[in-house]
């Protein structure tokens, strides 16, 4: 019985060392992109747009798409995938 035990706990840990963990990395290193995220960086979007970030609240950023000024949208911190920064390229 305590070898069965022993063995589950074993697959258990396996588990979570090859699953868990990198997710947490993962998780991570995306909060310190967040954070790290200034106004005139160039971000990617989730859903593939590259825009200029103008504006930065606690959640939100306003991101400026295109060569068009005009096009300014807001948008959730969590919808941004991808930073470089202007001096990067």
């Amino acid at each position: 019985m305590i070898v069965m035990l022993l063995v589950y706990a074993v697959l258990i840990g396996a588990m979570w060392f090859f699953f868990m963990r990198p997710q947490k990395k993962e998780q991570k290193r995306v909060a310190a992109m967040l954070s790290n995220l200034e106004t005139g960086d160039c971000v990617l979007t989730t859903s593939g747009f590259y825009g200029i970030v103008i504006d930065i609240t606690d959640d939100t950023v306003i991101v400026e798409f295109g060569n068009n000024k005009n096009c300014r949208i807001p948008m959730e911190k969590s919808a941004i995938s991808k930073v470089e920064k202007p001096g990067e390229n």
